[in-house]
């Protein structure tokens, strides 16, 4: 490419044109102007006479000056002149892309596809091999190939959730020469410094990096009684302030928002931090944060058991006497479950009602039979009842002769004292914990030992039950699963009388081990090891929960040192569960520091999107235009053509209108009526009302968009863009469906807006009422929004309506369907009721012959228009359900969308085919 200064010429040759100029100025200057034409009588009497000498006059030099600018500009124009060109030098040799590949790169990933599929074309259009690598991925040798080899590939890569391995790659490099172009997610990973100096013993290095701001969420803590929330960014700079979204279910089951705070960063600060104070019921369903807006899975912190304090009901036989609580049964449990979880003390018929985790009985026997009853209900729906042994207990006959449903063994009578007074034997100490137990690998401490028990009766499941045993082999805690709950009993008390077990931090752990207990702290190596964790949920590098599907488990350890360093391919960020608690793996640890990449000044470093070349070929060409415009006027004024100054003005006028561009008409005006008209007839076109809450609104244009995407993709339905419509002001009889989401505080339509509003239904138009409140209540009156569309229908010709009949023609016009979610998936659907039938179905009609016509409105409470909507380039805009299970919803949503509108443009089609079987017989007839 020529370049003149910062601008370069895209046909440099037409600029040799611009030598011509002088000669123009010569022959313009030759040829006079026109003459100015006067009437005078007397010229008559010179007719015929000849002037021997004639004397041209010269045209004026302003006005060559303008035309000589006017040709220049129209040369210039056309040789294609470009502001900021990009021009690099054409490469030789292999080129090498590299591409991070890391959580970091998917806040503009497409972007770096882009640039990448760019990269690959512009070596295949100069002969060069390439080759492509994510760093992300398990390191593999390097092989160069063509580009047409490569171009599909660049177009399926996705970032990953972990960050790159590149120590790993350095084996993996080819040898010999070759150019690499590396696309840096712009955070300093370990080992990028001596790749890239393996890079550049291989050749020049080129830098592409995105200038736009990264945020990390580190996992949430809780301390003095609230969430704490912290993140971090990059790079330090300006004040800036994020929302973290706080999300869990529902009572229904349905993830939404149910806090949110804002993150303020100081000026230079590459931190904050903020909290939340939630009640424990609320803090209990959190399930993730996440940043608002930013869709990397470093946004987000997945929560575990660590956050949730537990409700325990501590219940003792007997009441703590006054003075004596080192020796109350409850006195240890309080101490090492205060600091954790939420305690209720009272009677177990009470303690029930209040739905704890954990049920403590310390020395407690026997119960009523309710109470029992009660208490076998609560362990089968997932309760864990935790039994302490005690004198009580050793003297009764509990569980003696048949296994009581409430204990895990039956027990053999009086129990046995080790090491006591009266006893010849020595106190007994633990046994090393078996592996598949809870406490497998938790250290046994020397200074514990039990001098009295309650022995278990030797039955064939006594081993399986057992979970912890002394030196001696006899049992020390057995455990039995009744239900989707367990009941456990520790064969010594809850005090110091029968052991020093509750005086030792052991004690503590195998509370926590058993999941009564929560730390609000990350595990630790100890609290990991000794078990297989399974992974659940796992999180891709946009943030999203995934189910963990075939994904094997780990070990203790493993999962341990990945809470430290971070997952990797091998350990991807998600949901771990052990036996008895669930452990998050965060792409932000509490510790982790984001720290810029770093290179030196020999590598150039080049924004992700490029130079920002501007084109001025338009610019001169319209330069050129108003040159000449203004020679017209200026010509036109030497001869005297312009008679008074009214009619230069409106020339003047006239030119400035035709040079005017045309985006400057499209201003913020309503869309006239004839435009509205165009715009809505030219192809089909869905349309939405317009609420007057801009959220709504947009949600709502953004789900028409995805819902049009899809009916170009699956059908012959073509529409175009969705427009947004005032019911007050804009004619709807151009629209074959309106989507209409209810606002609580939506005023009533005028009677002009209900005249067009029933014409409209009359003459086959559809409105879809959408409450969006099926979260909270079914189709009616109970929310603000059903109330808001009993006041709105009041006035509209709705005829009788009836739920959703499972043959309605609007579960087969395109999808055979029997649900209809949006980003609600149980709401009900009502449409027009249908007629009675006053006579049977013809023989092989497969449905009842319902809704022949179009039913006018459709009305229910799903929000479909956030599970259709989508973003600028494509992707899902909305967060639907729960996993897989939640992008299924959102396809069967799709699916009602789309039979929606071809129950609209069809009509009574599919309802006709079903007389196919009769018609056909007659023919052969």
């Amino acid at each position: 490419m020529f370049m003149v200064g910062p601008i370069g010429f895209v046909v440099p040759w037409l600029l040799t044109a611009l030598v011509a100029l002088p000669i123009l100025w010569i022959l313009l200057r030759a040829v006079p102007p026109a003459p100015i034409r006067r009437r005078f009588p007397g010229v008559a009497l010179l007719l015929g006479l000849k002037d021997a000498e004639a004397e041209t006059d010269k045209t004026p030099w302003w006005l060559l000056l303008l035309r000589m600018l006017a040709v220049a500009a129209a040369i210039i124009g056309f040789a294609g002149p470009i502001l900021d060109p990009e021009v690099r030098t054409e490469g030789s040799g292999p080129l090498l892309v590299v591409v991070d590949g890391s959580w970091a790169d998917a806040r503009d990933w497409p972007r770096r596809v882009e640039r990448a599929e760019a990269l690959v074309a512009e070596a295949g259009a100069e002969g060069r091999p390439v080759a492509l690598v994510r760093l992300t991925d398990a390191p593999q040798v390097v092989v160069f190939q063509t580009a047409e080899v490569w171009a599909g590939r660049a177009a399926g890569l996705q970032p990953q959730a972990w960050a790159p391995a590149m120590a790993d790659w350095l084996v993996a490099l080819p040898e010999g020469r070759f150019e690499t172009v590396w696309l840096s997610d712009g955070l300093d990973h370990p080992g990028r410094a001596d790749l890239l100096s393996a890079l550049q013993g291989r050749g020049t290095v080129r830098v592409i990096e995105s200038p736009r701001p990264l945020f990390g969420l580190h996992p949430a803590g809780f301390q003095d009684g609230k969430v704490t929330l912290a993140a971090s960014r990059l790079p330090a700079g300006d004040p800036a302030s994020v929302e973290v979204i706080a999300r869990g279910p529902d009572p229904h089951g349905i993830d939404r928002e149910l806090a949110r705070a804002t993150l303020d960063f100081a000026a230079g600060a590459a931190r904050a931090e903020t909290t939340l104070d939630l009640p424990p019921e609320l803090r209990n369903r959190l399930t993730r944060f996440e940043i608002e807006a930013a869709r990397t899975a470093g946004a987000v912190s997945l929560t575990d058991d660590s956050l949730k304090r537990r409700k325990i009901a501590l219940i003792a036989a007997t009441p703590d006497q006054e003075g004596l609580q080192l020796l109350s049964p409850l006195h240890y449990l309080r101490q090492a479950l205060e600091p954790t979880a939420e305690i209720i003390e009272g009677s177990l018929t009470d303690v029930l009602l209040a739905s704890p985790d954990v049920v403590v009985l310390a020395d407690v026997a026997r119960l009523t039979d309710a109470e029992a009853e009660a208490t076998l209900d609560w362990v089968e729906r997932g309760g864990l009842l935790l039994r302490f042994a005690g004198p009580r207990l050793a003297a009764s006959d509990v569980s003696r002769f048949q296994e009581d449903p409430l204990m895990p063994v039956r027990l053999r009578e009086g129990g046995r004292s080790v090491g006591g007074a009266m006893s010849w034997g020595d106190p007994k100490a633990l046994a090393p914990f078996p592996e598949g137990s809870p406490f497998f690998g938790l250290p046994l401490p020397g200074d514990v030992a039990v001098r009295a028990q309650v022995l278990a009766q030797p039955d064939p499941n006594l081993s399986d039950r057992t979970i912890a045993a002394l030196e001696d082999g006899t049992p020390l805690v057995t455990r039995k699963a009744v239900g989707d709950g367990q009941v456990v009993l520790v064969h010594v008390t809850a005090n110091a009388e029968w052991s020093s077990l509750p005086l030792s931090g052991l004690f503590v752990q195998m509370l926590e081990r058993l999941a009564v207990s929560t730390r609000a702290a990350v595990p630790g190596t100890a609290e990991l090891a000794g078990q297989t964790w399974v992974p659940q949920v796992v999180l891709d590098a946009y943030g999203q929960a995934t189910d963990a599907g075939e994904l094997p488990g780990v070990e203790g350890q493993v999962l341990a040192a990945a809470m430290e360093a971070g997952p990797t391919l091998d350990l991807p960020p998600g949901l771990y569960a052990g036996a008895d608690r669930r452990v998050a793996l965060n792409v932000v640890g509490a510790e982790t520091e984001l720290r810029p990449a770093l290179w030196p000044p020999s590598v150039p470093i080049e924004g992700l999107e490029g130079r920002a070349a501007q084109a001025l070929k338009g610019a001169f060409l319209t330069a050129a235009a108003a040159f000449l415009l203004l020679d017209v006027l200026a010509a036109l004024w030497v001869a005297g053509r312009l008679s008074g100054l009214r009619r230069g003005v409106a020339v003047v006028a006239l030119g400035l209108v035709a040079l005017q561009p045309q985006g400057a008409r499209a201003q913020d005006a309503p869309m006239p009526d004839d435009a509205l008209a165009l715009e809505a007839t030219t192809a089909v076109v869905l349309a939405h009302v317009l609420t007057g809450d801009r959220r709504v609104d947009d949600v709502a244009r953004a789900g028409l968009t995805g819902l049009g995407d899809k009916l170009w993709q699956r059908t012959s339905i073509e529409p175009a863009l969705p427009i947004g419509v005032d019911i007050e002001r804009d004619e709807l009889a151009f629209f074959p469906f309106l989507y209409w989401p209810v606002t609580a505080d939506q005023p009533t339509p005028s009677p002009e807006a209900y005249a067009k509003l029933n014409q409209f239904l009359r003459t086959g138009g559809m409105i879809l009422f959408d409450t969006r409140d099926a979260d909270v209540a079914g189709f009616g009156s109970a929310t603000p929004e059903g109330q808001a569309l009993q006041r709105i229908a009041a006035g509209l010709d709705i005829p009788p309506l009836e739920p959703m009949p499972p043959d309605h023609v609007l579960t087969r016009t395109f999808y055979l369907l029997q649900e209809f979610p949006g980003r609600h998936p149980r709401g009900g659907l009502w449409v027009e009721a249908a007629p009675l039938a006053e006579e049977e179905a013809p023989v092989g009609m497969p449905f009842r012959n319902l809704n022949d016509g179009v039913t006018p409105v459709v009305i229910g409470g799903n929000d479909w228009a956030a599970a259709w909507a989508v973003d600028d380039i494509g992707a899902p805009l909305l967060p639907i359900g729960r996993g897989m299970a939640g992008e299924r919803q959102r396809e069967i949503a799709y699916r009602f969308g789309i039979n929606l509108i071809m129950h609209v443009l069809t009509g009574n089609y599919k309802s006709d085919q079903v007389h196919v079987p009769a018609l056909l017989e007659r023919l052969g007839q």
